[in-house]
Formats: structure tokens, C-alpha cells, sequence
């Protein structure tokens, strides 16, 4: 159809010009002269004449050169329409595992320039997952002198499979490919993750959102991942102070993150700050994770600590957690009858080898080794799933003491409603 148009439009200019100079040749107008003497013959005509056989002779050339290289063309066709189709075919073997089908089609199909970066991008992926290292390079090589970014984005993410993020971070980091696209973004930000440097990833969570180059199921992931990672890296008060404020109120809440904050505050033996995060978390939501952390918070404060978990007790009686935190605070006190009560409350409650543990820590204090041992041993068959063996000083009456759940009561002493 193409052709077809050109030769329409030729014939049209040409039907112009000659109408052109038959209204030019009735008209007494002075419309100039031109003289043309080449090779002992002489031309004269005037100025439109001259102008309009210009063109002419411009449309003949022109006509002539598209006749001329019309096989070229034909066959730059043919071979852009190949490589496309194996483009296709190649995806589609690399989609439905054909690997080795796929990486050949691929190669093949990069040898143009249209289509050579997915190409070589795609091969890359079906030599992979053949697992040919010589192969990977190879068609990695090709991709780079092709595309910089592609082939950067590529490589680190091999970089970040294999468990080598600084080279990674090598490859992002690049002046040949910035500024990167959304995914080189995201990889940047698991490189910086994964070379420990997890504050500086979290700054990049502001461009991801914007550019939405993550769904937002795993944005939230990744930002409640970097944000707890980044407060454990934290190298002094000071700037773990300073990621703390710049979480978000609702992030602050997430017992991942309060976790980082309070293990790593006391750590860094910051206490007031590591148990007010929990206390504050707690008031907001209840979460199991959280209040056996914060007993086992390596702290003082054991008296605060104490009166804060028995208020807790009133509104979560059946708490296997808490009875636990319960427990050993009160063996840390040195109150091992009630810290007993506690433990044996959890274990009735459910609460697993950790209950049994700290059953074993307090009788080895109090000397009586083999009560210990069978706790040990309990703690052991809790693990694998098995059912522990009672211990011979709790009769019938305390066992049915320890499995009897108190009415759970909200913090105006109305009592829950169960959902």
C-alpha cells in the first residue's frame, strides 16, 4: 500500500508541473531566463521551468533510489520480522521451560537492534536456570554492549541470588546508569539491606512509593523489614534515637519494629527507653512476641517491669506469654514459689519449651537438680511435639488450679467478649 501512495503522489506532482508550464508558456510574463552551457551543448529557459525540471529530475532520482534499494529494504524487513518472531517463540519456551529451546531462539533473535536488549535479557534467564555460569556471562557480555541499566539491573540481581550485595551495590551505583528505573531502585534498596546499611535503604522507600515500583503488600513488607533491621544496626543511642523518630506512628506500633527498638536500646543499656517502647506497644495492642520479650529484656528494673506485667494480667489471665514474663521476673526477684505458680499457669495455658526452661533455671537455683532435669527433659519433648511427663510435686488440685483461666476483663473491668 505504501508503494502504491508514493507512486499516487509522484504522478499528481507530476500532472502539476506539466499543467504548470503550459500556463507559463501562454503568458507574455517576464519570468526570467537561465542559460546552462555543459559539454558544448546550451540551454535557455526561464527561471519556473528550470526550477520545476529541477524537481522533476529531484523525483525521478528519488523514484529510482526507492526502486533500487527496495530488495534491501524487503529483506531489512524480513529479518527485523524474524528476529521478532523468534523473540516470541523464545519467551514462550522460556515461560514454559524449555531452556534450552528458549536460550537458542533468544540468541538468535538478539542479533537485532530492536529487540536485542530483551533478548539478551531473556537468555540470560534460561541460561540460569540451566545453571551453564559460562553461558550467563556470555550472554550477559552481549547484553552490556547493548544496554548499560539492562545489563546492570541483570547482573545485580545474579549479584543478589548468590549473596554478594556489595557487588551489587557495584553495579547500581554505576554513572553509566543512572538515574535507575523503578526495579533498579528496589534491588538497591535489597543490596543496601543486605550489605548491612539498611538506614540508607530505608531512605529509598520515599522514591519507591512514588514511583509504585513495588505492590503494596510487599512495600509494607519491605518497609517494616528495613525499619526493624535498621534499628538493630543502629551503632549508638544517638542514631537509633534518631531512625526511631523518623518512623511513622503506625510503624512505631508494629511489634517487629518495637522488638529491634527495645533489643537493641538495651543493648546499648538505654532501659527506659527499651521497656517504655514495649510498655507503649502493648497499651495499643496485645502481642504474645512482645511481652515474652519483655521479660527477657536484659535489664534491670525488675520491680516497674513486675507491676507492669501484673496490671496486664487482669485484662489477659490466660496469657501464656505473659505468665511466662511473670515467672521470671519473679525467680529474678528471688520469689521462686510465686515465679512456680506463674510457670505452671503457662505450661497449663499452653506455653511451650520456654516455660519448661525457666522451670529448670529456678529449680537448679533452689538445688533441686532433679527436678531440673525433668524439666529439661519436658522443654526437649515440647520441642519435637511430644507430651511431657507431669512433675511429681504438683498434685491434682494445683494442676486444676493452673488450667482454671480467669474471666478476661477490659482495662474498665467489664469482661471481654470473645470473638
Amino acid at each position: 500500500m505504501k508503494p502504491f501512495r508514493t507512486v499516487v503522489v509522484l504522478l499528481l506532482l507530476l500532472l502539476a508541473g506539466v499543467l504548470a508550464a503550459q500556463w507559463m508558456a501562454g503568458t507574455d510574463r517576464d519570468l526570467g531566463e537561465v542559460f546552462i552551457r555543459f559539454g558544448g551543448y546550451d540551454v535557455h529557459t526561464n527561471v519556473p521551468r528550470a526550477l520545476l525540471s529541477l524537481l522533476l529530475i529531484g523525483a525521478v532520482a528519488w523514484l529510482l533510489w526507492r526502486l533500487l534499494t527496495l530488495p534491501f529494504r524487503a529483506w531489512g524487513r524480513h529479518r527485523r520480522k524474524q528476529a521478532r518472531a523468534r523473540l516470541i517463540d523464545g519467551l514462550e519456551a522460556l515461560h514454559a521451560g524449555h531452556w534450552q529451546k528458549a536460550e537458542k531462539l533468544l540468541e538468535r533473535a538478539s542479533a537485532d537492534d530492536e529487540v536485542g536488549t530483551i533478548a539478551c535479557t531473556a537468555a540470560v534467564r534460561a541460561a540460569r536456570a540451566r545453571g551453564d555460569e559460562s553461558a550467563i556471562q556470555h550472554h550477559l557480555a552481549a547484553l552490556r554492549a547493548r544496554s548499560a541499566q539492562a545489563h546492570a539491573i541483570t547482573a545485580a540481581q545474579i549479584a543478589l541470588d548468590a549473596g554478594r550485595p556489595q557487588e551489587a551495590l557495584v553495579l547500581l551505583d554505576a554513572t553509566e546508569v543512572q538515574p535507575l528505573p523503578p526495579r533498579g531502585l528496589s534491588l538497591r534498596a535489597e543490596a543496601l539491606a543486605g550489605a548491612a546499611r539498611a538506614g540508607e535503604a530505608y531512605g529509598l522507600l520515599g522514591a519507591l512509593k512514588q514511583q509504585q515500583a513495588l505492590a503494596p503488600a510487599v512495600f509494607d513488607a519491605l518497609e517494616l523489614r528495613l525499619a526493624a533491621q535498621s534499628l538493630h544496626e543502629a551503632a549508638d543511642p544517638n542514631v537509633l534515637a534518631e531512625r526511631w523518630e523518623t518512623l511513622t506512628k503506625p510503624l512505631r506500633l508494629q511489634p517487629p519494629v518495637v522488638a529491634a527498638y527495645a533489643e537493641r536500646a538495651a543493648a546499648l543499656r538505654w532501659e527506659d527507653a527499651a521497656t517504655r517502647s514495649i510498655e507503649q506497644a502493648l497499651e495499643a495492642r496485645w502481642d504474645e512476641g512482645l511481652v515474652a520479650l519483655y521479660g527477657r529484656l536484659p535489664v534491670g528494673k525488675l520491680d516497674s517491669r513486675r507491676a507492669s506485667a501484673q496490671h496486664w494480667l487482669h485484662a489477659h489471665p490466660a496469657s501464656p506469654a505473659l505468665l511466662v514474663t511473670l515467672g521470671r521476673l519473679a525467680r529474678q526477684q528471688g520469689q521462686w514459689t510465686a515465679a512456680q505458680e506463674f510457670l505452671h499457669r503457662a505450661i497449663a495455658q499452653g506455653a511451650g519449651a520456654e516455660a519448661w526452661e525457666e522451670l529448670a533455671t529456678g529449680f537448679n537455683e533452689a538445688g533441686d537438680t532433679a527436678s531440673a532435669q525433668q524439666c529439661h527433659a519436658n522443654a526437649v519433648k515440647v520441642a519435637r511435639g511430644d507430651v511431657p511427663a507431669k512433675l511429681p510435686v504438683r498434685d491434682m488440685r494445683q494442676e486444676i488450679h493452673d488450667a482454671a483461666v480467669v474471666e478476661e476483663r477490659d482495662a474498665h473491668g467489664l469482661p471481654r467478649l470473645k470473638d
